[in-house]
């Protein structure tokens, strides 16, 4: 997937039952268990991307694309995987669609948020219940950063024409009604990868979407990018999400949710 990825944590021992000074009941430190946590994540992408990934030769997917094997003779993983794209394609109305242009299977859209959410379930698992991680600008938290508080983690949303502007700074965490996941898709970063569906109107440049699960978010932020506006009602009324989206002149287009969280529309 050849993603960046980022583990953001407090300060001090965040795990629960930790005792003071940064120290656990075992004896690790703080920045042990930073490090633990850390390769955990890195090892679930990688693993993932020997998998999934169409920029390496000797993935499955890429052995697939090539013709070497088929869905019958792939791996539980690959085809399971498939089975839930061909779900989303239907939910979505074909707005999300697991084969490229060209024909060649490419679950990337899917692959990412999975890789992040069993991520995020392995932090839990270690006892993390207050982080957030970042990768390639999808971002899913836990908890807060303040642990205790119940203050949100601030994902920042930047403007496509502009990278070092901010349209806009979402609250990410745990309580009520509050999204853990905010993904983000679009052109600005990897170029013009995504198709549009012939009649979907005029094109966003970036849509976000948050919701409470990130695969979710990352399908509709998708979907929406493919579908346009049509899309991004559909999405609206038929999941509990959030959506900002850019039009190429600059736009913002926002569900009630976000509105509360805009910044500014681009040029205002």
């Amino acid at each position: 997937m050849g993603t960046v990825i980022s583990l953001t944590l407090p300060a001090g021992p965040a795990a629960k039952g930790h005792a003071a000074e940064g120290h656990s009941a075992g004896g690790h430190t703080a920045e042990d268990e930073l490090a633990a946590a850390a390769a955990v994540v890195e090892r679930l992408f990688r693993e993932l991307d020997q998998t999934f990934s169409l920029y390496r030769p000797d993935s499955e997917a890429s052995r697939l694309a090539r013709g070497e094997i088929t869905l019958r003779g792939a791996s539980d993983a690959m085809r399971e995987r498939y089975a839930e794209a061909l779900e989303w394609r239907l939910r979505t109305e074909g707005a999300f669609t697991p084969e490229r242009a060209d024909g060649v299977l490419d679950l990337s859209g899917l692959i990412k948020g999975h890789a992040i959410r069993e991520a995020g379930t392995s932090l839990l698992a270690l006892g993390r219940e207050d982080w957030c991680l970042n990768a390639g600008g999808d971002v899913l938290a836990s908890g807060s950063p303040v642990p205790g508080s119940g203050q949100p983690w601030r994902a920042g949303i930047v403007d496509p024409a502009d990278r070092q502007t901010l349209l806009s700074g979402y609250p990410l965490g745990n309580g009520r009604r509050r999204r853990r996941a905010l993904a983000t898709s679009g052109s600005a970063e990897r170029g013009d990868h995504i198709w549009s569906l012939p009649g979907s109107g005029p094109a966003f440049v970036q849509v976000s979407v948050a919701a409470a699960d990130i695969v979710t978010a990352d399908v509709l932020a998708t979907a929406i990018i493919a579908g346009g506006l049509p899309m991004l009602d559909r999405a609206a009324d038929g999941w509990d999400v959030d959506a900002l989206a850019v039009k190429a002149d600059g736009t913002l287009l926002a569900t009630p949710g976000f509105r509360g969280h805009e910044i500014a529309a681009r040029g205002a």
